[in-house]
């Protein structure tokens, strides 16, 4: 049986204005049964600590109910800050959703 995959996009400026909307989509997500979430950050321009707060909130809503939270197409300031803050050793990071899928899709 193949798990429930759930791939959120945000885009532009992950910060505070941003975060609430972005926790309510993951929420939906949880609430609606996936145990997977997938966040591309492909079309994240800039991310605050306000998105990484908001990113440690949802793995912490998937983890609750036994999911799996990754997330992909990380751009150089998002790695910066997560290299900076030790969330490289917190999230699954893939290069892309093509390296997600060849780990998840089997």
């Amino acid at each position: 049986m193949k798990p429930n995959i759930q791939i959120i996009q945000p885009s532009g400026i992950l910060d505070g204005t941003q975060a609430r909307q972005f926790r309510s989509q993951v929420n939906e997500a949880v609430d609606a049964g996936s145990k997977i979430i997938l966040v591309d950050l492909k079309d994240v321009t800039f991310m605050d600590s306000s998105g990484l707060a908001a990113l440690v909130l949802a793995l912490k809503s998937v983890r609750s109910v036994d999911g799996k939270f990754c997330v992909c197409s990380v751009n150089d300031q998002v790695k910066m800050l997560f290299e900076l803050t030790s969330m490289t050793r917190v999230f699954e990071i893939f290069e892309s959703p093509e390296e997600f899928a060849k780990t998840f899709d089997a």
